[in-house]
């Protein structure tokens, strides 16, 4: 999933791909990460949005395309639900240097 965040992975897409029913995937998955896969995906297309918010000056647009978030209304509202901060406040951060243990130059 992390080499596809940008595509539409749906449990029917990520269960054929495993070759498995649905609900073996969804089983098995929570066996292992001991979350769904689609929370599994979400949180990891936030990881990947905050790591490109602080190692690159893309905009917002690009980088709700290239992680799977898509619109920047709606990178905008997982950053929110999962950091509790925006997307610009949240790379502002990393660009004044007052972020804990951050190393890149503001």
């Amino acid at each position: 999933m992390l080499d596809n965040l940008a595509d539409e992975l749906t449990i029917d897409v990520l269960a054929a791909h495993a070759h498995m029913s649905r609900r073996t995937l969804i089983r098995r998955f929570r066996q292992e990460t001991g979350t769904s896969p689609m929370t599994w995906l979400a949180d990891a297309r936030v990881d990947r949005a905050r790591e490109l918010l602080e190692t690159t000056t893309m905009p917002v647009e690009h980088i709700g395309r290239r992680t799977g978030l898509g619109a920047p209304s709606s990178v905008r509202a997982a950053f929110h639900r999962h950091i509790g901060t925006s997307p610009q406040d949240y790379r502002a951060l990393f660009r004044h240097g007052t972020t804990p243990g951050n190393d890149v130059p503001g």
